[in-house]
């Protein structure tokens, strides 16, 4: 074998430094992701006690800030920051976001913390992970995709971008099993903390590899003004190339006012209290959308001639992934509510006194005979001062279990953590990464190994299979009436994880493959953006939850939005297939 058939034959050495780096930026936001919604409605051990309807509106909002925000930390990495810079920025503000979170635990060490300190801890520290995440997310994505674009590399971009989710999924396959330990041995914010500790560690593999990394960086230089991203606006002939100022007052503040109209409008037409969807917030951040959304259109359409086609692919492909996005964002609400209410959680005894040593599992003292009070919504109420009087839905595991399972009076129940079934799609992620990555190896051999897009519309199909998963579960548990085996759940992520993985990283190798090198973490901000949308749906489809009485039909509905999504896809790919061989790039 020659020596340069060897090098070939091997991965770039920054590798493994992304890879371990975003698989511990990764733990920690999967970690806090896992607890998000059961802090934010637990009400016996230092939670918010906030509504459940209303929290999922708050983690669908979060999520799809979270991912709104890369469009302008790509903007900047791309013509100021630099990447690398850009990874430093947001994993400090995302540690410092996570650190916050736990400062309500300080109560435990006589500090005091009054109901209006904890909740603006809670407000600002979500507002830094969700700033820090738009600066780390497309820049490191971006150094990938860089470092794989030499002749060298180029033809292992797919495999790159497959062993570096997997990278990902390792991290979120891990955050929720430390979130169960630490909560459950200590408190919500020992959760919170070990996620920002996590952040930290990976800067330091970061900056340990960083002689490595740097090849990926693309040094942010002045431009001819006929360069501009926002050549052929009116005001921006005459100035630097896209400066922020120019991206400001085209894009966010455009973003900012037509948010606002969102969030006054529906009162003014349908009455006060009404909303076009499911609350303000989500009439807001989609009216909010709607500039960021017209200037990609605008990118595309003041693109340069050769730029025009690749672009506008990557604009169909992020409008497909919205469906996406929208029903897989509902691990954290809708499959996390079947988690908890719906799946028989209780630990088998022969492994009970493991389970509890590790502290991953709940202890339930409560009082079974009290759950005819009870309906299946959470609420907590509270008095003028924020403090819980009553809590409403504490008992409502045992509202599905037969008469002579429930324990009698006093008795504890152990039960898996919740979070814990977070941890089974990254699990699935880790598990079937080196067989996809074979199997496509073996029909790259046979040149039958399907074109990126082509991978990305398959995926779409079998994501809307997994719906019909959940679909048998509901039968299986008399629409709810029974428990049914936490294996449902197993099925359910083990085929969507399938076409994740056909689609979340072919959806960022072909963002490296087709953005104009100018704006490359600009358009990985686009499919962010597209990430961004779909989980803010994902929201408004899981606080319509308690709307149906026969939950199938919330599995079935999601399954139609993926096959209309998945038709789309298949009725463009002969056009994007041509967009990629332009490239010759599939």
């Amino acid at each position: 074998m020659s020596a340069q058939h060897s090098t070939a034959e091997k991965h770039p050495k920054a590798l493994p430094y992304l890879f371990f780096t975003e698989m511990w930026e990764r733990f920690g936001y999967y970690l806090m992701l896992g607890i998000f919604v059961l802090y934010m409605i637990d009400v016996e051990k230092g939670g918010l006690a906030i509504k459940d309807t209303v929290s999922y509106d708050i983690f669908g909002t979060f999520i799809a800030i979270t991912y709104l925000t890369p469009f302008l930390g790509g903007f900047l990495a791309d013509k100021s920051l630099g990447y690398i810079k850009s990874v430093y920025i947001g994993g400090t503000l995302m540690g410092l976001g996570y650190l916050g979170l736990g400062l309500p635990g300080l109560a435990h060490f006589g500090v005091p913390m009054d109901e209006s300190l904890i909740m603006g801890s809670f407000w600002l520290s979500v507002f830094l992970i969700v700033v820090g995440n738009g600066f780390f997310k497309p820049s490191i994505s971006t150094l990938l995709g860089n470092i794989y674009s030499t002749p060298e590399y180029k033809h292992k971009k797919d495999w790159g971008y497959n062993l570096f989710y997997m990278g990902i999924n390792i991290g979120a396959l891990l955050g929720p099993i430390f979130a169960a330990f630490m909560r459950n041995k200590y408190n919500w914010s020992a959760s919170f903390a070990t996620a920002g500790i996590g952040m930290f560690v990976g800067l330091i593999v970061f900056t340990i590899g960083l002689k490595h990394i740097r090849s990926g960086e693309r040094q942010p230089a002045a431009q001819p003004n006929s360069d501009s991203l926002l050549e052929g606006l009116p005001g921006a002939e005459h100035k630097e190339d896209s400066s922020i100022k120019q991206v400001l007052g085209y894009v966010f503040l455009p973003a900012m006012i037509v948010g606002l109209i969102g969030w006054f409008l529906p009162a003014m037409i349908l009455g006060e209290g009404r909303t076009f969807l499911d609350s303000k917030s989500t009439d807001a951040f989609l009216f909010a959308t709607i500039p960021v959304v017209i200037f990609y259109i605008s990118l595309w359409l003041r693109a340069r001639e050769g730029e025009k086609r690749p672009i506008a692919a990557l604009l169909a492909v992020f409008a497909v992934s919205v469906m996406f996005w929208a029903v897989f964002k509902q691990n954290g609400t809708a499959l996390t509510n079947w988690g908890k209410y719906f799946t028989d959680r209780e630990v088998p005894a022969t492994i009970q006194p493991v389970a509890r040593s590790l502290y991953q599992v709940e202890e339930m003292p409560t009082t079974p005979s009290m759950v005819a009070q009870y309906d299946e919504q959470f609420r907590a109420i509270k008095d003028d001062n924020g403090k819980v009087v009553k809590a409403e839905g504490l008992n409502i595991y045992f509202r599905n279990m037969p008469a002579e399972k429930i324990p009698t009076d006093g008795q504890p129940v152990y039960l898996t953590s919740t979070e814990l079934y977070q941890s089974i799609n990254p699990a699935w992620v880790v598990l079937l990464t080196p067989v996809i990555v074979a199997f496509f190896a073996w029909l790259r051999k046979r040149k039958k190994e399907p074109t990126t897009p082509s991978k990305i519309a398959i995926g779409l199909l079998i994501s809307a299979l997994s719906t019909l998963v959940m679909v048998g579960a509901v039968y299986a548990s008399s629409n709810g009436a029974e428990k049914v085996s936490p294996w449902w759940l197993v099925g359910c992520y083990g085929v969507i994880t399938l076409g994740e993985l056909c689609l979340s990283p072919m959806g960022l190798s072909l963002v490296s493959k087709l953005s104009p090198p100018r704006f490359t973490a600009l358009m990985m901000g686009g499919f962010f953006l597209s990430t961004s949308i779909g989980n803010k749906m994902s929201g408004v489809l899981a606080s319509m939850w308690y709307n149906y009485e026969n939950k199938a039909n919330f599995f079935l509905v999601n399954c139609v939005l993926l096959l209309i999504a998945t038709g789309l896809a298949f009725a463009i790919l002969k056009w994007l297939n041509s967009v990629m061989r332009e490239k010759n790039l599939s």
